[in-house]
């Protein structure tokens, strides 16, 4: 809990709690497996991210943790008793906090210089009665040492005065200095090796009888399971704090090379004292610079929280395929089967990174589409930590050889839709539009993936994409990845995503190009005769249903029968996304290639056919040509259906699948198989894909952030004389208007409201009227589809941080994206 770690993981702190109740130490977040929720795995504790900053100088975090021993049996019945139909059972649903008794644990930390680490422990007794509790701050170096034949080990040592000397071959000798307690005593050093406990886990002796759970078993039981002799490789220095009612108590620890700086008393009395201070008041500095004016107090803080969320998300990813199935030199063989299991034929893959996970607890590993939407959210704080995210996905020790680029880590060859391309471009422009090699490095590596894409995912050359699940889960009525019948499913989304590739691949060949960098203008025309072949398949091939106005999947049996899945889903929004607008000057370098550009123009309907589709505007010298896979007719149908209320618009934003199906379940049947979906707001009622996600209808951020970008570039083609009814049947707005009131629905998910709620906090009153809650926020995987109620994955920072780029961000007027004008980008920071 409250993890620091240096860049490598090699030493690590972090936070031991125990209320003197439970039978086990609080060294990490409690939480459910998939087997033992009713929606999944979920974890079952209250912890927030405060506040960070890019260089980590500052950061603060804080856990409520119970008086009461820790109802972890109650929590595992209470869920057991659950069925998909019901809310999962949570902590506060089991009483333990009833009465406040609970202690509220904030840390903060604080860097003196970049090995200079100063670490505050708050415990504030919220309970009617005074309380004890036993607080461990923990260090530990990761186990490096078992793996390999003859490998340094590093060790902790008691001093006498209490400190812990550290001394690692790598990082050198370092000390950690921990205050007395409030009470004036010396907290009392413990000592065991970061071994596991092989006598417990398999009945056989370990190498030590001071294992990695010694402290515990120590602590709890009074065994002697501790190193006397006051070294090892863990060690907690231990204080017993009793607090009265209301009353906090404050630990000072500090992590710094041997014999650095001030004297002891100084190190963590005054200068503590300046650093912390001065570090906070810096934060506070970097947070106000960041914030637009006109946002309130309290968007504000939901887009600090955001950042931090990101900020502290980060962490080392070490992943090497070949060793994992050939084994560690000094550990048993691995059985045969690993060599054909989970991820074999990645044999490139060679992780040792710092990167951003999408949620520690729930889903500690990278996923190719989180990660590019994090660094959208990165950009604004830290771009070249944004830019070195996107590269690494394409570095030659995570792209496979074939081009294809790894999922995640529970199957790299799953498919991702390809977003790689546009969020570069975001990164790009967000960064002033100025880091020309970042783009040319990026583009290189998935103009290979692209070729991938062209070459793997398109079975039978139609430029109707396949690609399986493509992130959506659960989105369709069968699993998408798994077809229960013989044939193809040609997919609305894929073949949308690919337009969508096509174009953001365009327009950084086009950047490139105008700067004099590489490619070469017929780059720039392969991408949009790419576009021009999948824009054509999707108006030809039977993705499109007229009467419904909606795009569907086509699964295509073994005998050629071609069977829409009609489900009204974000599936068939997607293609909304491929569209940017092309200027004159772009029109014009086309057309003097000559052969290429002709044959371009005729693909996309010619000249004439484009300008009474009223995809040309503007007099000679200043034409626009709007590239777009839906035509202006099929965008007017769609447009209606999205911003239905009775289908995809939410007072928080787009559902994932339309509340039409509410009432009108689809049924799919097919060769003998027959699957249904209907319209489910909140927790998923099936266990396809873990049953912890949901898109069949909750509102989703990755989704709802790109179509709003791309009502604006809608906008800035047509401008005020398109309009559309917002909401269908009420008054008719321009795309731009519509776009702002759906960034701030999504940014009302957060505040509070008129009637003084939080949307994201559902029902839950303590955290909507608690103010020792109420302001913490934390940032869910995805809301409900009705009330904005937080579901999923409760500290899912990842893609949902995009609200403090909605915050933070372009509103209209502010410039423009960077995938908006092909070839033309302005850096979207603001001044």
């Amino acid at each position: 809990m409250a993890g620091f770690s240096d860049v490598e993981q090699r030493f690590c702190l972090g936070l031991v709690l125990w209320n003197g109740r439970d039978p086990i130490l609080k060294e990490r977040m409690f939480g459910l497996t998939g087997a033992q929720a009713n929606h999944g795995e979920d974890v079952k504790e209250y912890w927030w991210y405060l506040d960070a900053v890019p260089s980590h100088a500052w950061n603060r975090w804080r856990y409520h943790y119970p008086q009461a021993a820790f109802p972890y049996d109650d929590l595992l019945a209470g869920n057991r008793r659950r069925g998909k139909l019901d809310p999962e059972y949570e902590l506060l649903d089991t009483g333990v906090f009833d009465e406040d008794r609970y202690w509220i644990v904030e840390v903060d930390y604080a860097k003196a210089d970049p090995t200079d680490l100063l670490m505050v422990v708050r415990v504030t007794n919220a309970g009617p009665d005074t309380a004890t509790l036993h607080v461990l701050p923990t260090a530990w170096f990761r186990n490096t040492w078992s793996w390999e034949v003859d490998a340094p080990k590093p060790r902790l040592r008691g001093r006498a005065d209490g400190s812990v000397a550290i001394d690692h071959p790598f990082l050198g000798d370092l000390e950690l200095l921990a205050g007395a307690g409030p009470d004036g005593v010396a907290p009392t050093a413990l000592f065991c090796e970061n071994e596991t406990n092989n006598q417990r886990l398999f009945g056989v002796p370990g190498p030590t009888p001071y294992p990695k759970d010694g402290i515990n078993d120590h602590v709890v039981g009074g065994a002697a399971t501790v190193n006397p002799g006051r070294h090892g490789t863990k060690a907690a220095v231990w204080y017993r704090l009793a607090v009265e009612p209301a009353a906090t108590a404050e630990l000072r620890l500090r992590l710094r090379p041997t014999g650095a700086g001030t004297e002891r008393a100084a190190t963590l009395g005054a200068d503590f004292d300046r650093v912390v201070a001065q570090r906070r008041q810096e934060a506070d500095a970097f947070y106000a610079e960041l914030t637009p004016p006109d946002r309130s107090a309290d968007e504000a803080t939901v887009m600090r929280q955001a950042f931090a969320g990101m900020l502290w998300s980060k962490q080392l990813y070490a992943y090497d395929v070949a060793r994992w199935l050939q084994g560690d030199p000094t550990q048993p063989t691995p059985p045969a089967s690993r060599g054909g299991g989970r991820n074999a034929s990645w044999g490139n893959f060679d992780a040792f990174d710092v990167m951003s996970m999408p949620d520690k607890w729930e889903y500690p590993w990278f996923a190719a589409w989180d990660l590019a939407f994090h660094c959208v959210a990165f950009a604004h704080l830290d771009p070249a930590f944004a830019k070195y995210q996107l590269l690494l996905l394409c570095r030659e020790w995570f792209q496979h050889p074939s081009g294809a680029l790894p999922a995640y880590e529970w199957d790299f060859g799953d498919v991702n839709p390809p977003v790689q391309a546009w969020a570069a471009l975001e990164v790009f422009a967000i960064d002033g539009a100025r880091d020309l090699d970042f783009l040319s490095r990026v583009f290189d590596k998935l103009l290979v993936n692209f070729t991938w894409w062209v070459n793997r995912q398109d079975a039978n050359g139609s430029n109707l994409f396949e690609g399986g699940f493509l992130g959506l889960d659960n989105i369709g009525p069968i699993d998408r990845s798994h077809l229960p019948v013989g044939g193809t499913l040609e997919q609305s989304d894929a073949t949308g995503w690919m337009a969508f590739y096509a174009l953001s691949m365009a327009a950084i060949a086009s950047i490139l190009n105008r700067s004099g960098r590489r490619p070469a203008l017929d780059l720039v025309l392969k991408f949009l005769e790419h576009f021009a072949q999948i824009r054509h398949a999707m108006a030809t091939l039977g993705v499109w249903d007229d009467a419904d106005g909606f795009y569907y999947d086509k699964l295509v049996t073994p005998d050629g029968t071609a069977v829409p899945v009609k489900v009204r889903s974000m599936v068939g929004v997607i293609p909304l996304l491929a569209a940017v607008v092309v200027d004159e000057e772009t029109i014009r370098r086309a057309e003097a290639v000559g052969k290429a550009s002709a044959r371009l123009l005729d693909q996309l309907g010619g000249p004439g056919r484009l300008a009474e589709q009223g995809l040309v505007r503007g007099e000679p010298g200043n034409r626009r040509l709007l590239l777009g896979v839906v035509g202006v007719d099929h965008l007017t149908k769609l447009l209606a259906k999205l911003f239905d209320e009775t289908e995809f618009l939410s007072p928080y934003g787009l559902r994932a699948l339309s509340a039409f199906h509410r009432d009108h379940p689809y049924e799919l049947d097919v060769e003998g198989f027959r699957a249904s979906i209907d319209y489910e707001p909140a927790e998923s009622t099936t266990a396809m894909f873990g049953g912890n996600s949901n898109w069949r209808g909750p509102i989703w951020f990755p989704l709802n952030y790109l179509l709003i970008s791309a009502l604006e570039r809608y906008h800035r083609f047509f401008g005020d004389e398109f309009t559309v009814e917002y909401p269908t049947g009420g008054p008719r707005r321009t795309l731009d208007q519509v776009a702002a009131d759906l960034r701030q629905r999504l940014v009302d998910l957060f505040v509070v409201g008129p009637d003084g709620r939080r949307p994201c906090f559902g029902g839950v009153d303590r955290l909507q009227r608690d103010p020792t809650w109420s302001g913490n926020l934390v940032f869910n995987e995805y809301f409900h589809g009705d009330n904005g109620a937080g579901l999923g994955a409760s500290h899912q920072t990842g893609w949902t941080g995009l609200v403090a780029d909605l915050i933070r961000g372009r509103r209209p007027g502010d410039g423009v994206y960077a995938i908006g004008d092909l070839g033309r980008v302005v850096g979207r920071a603001r001044p």
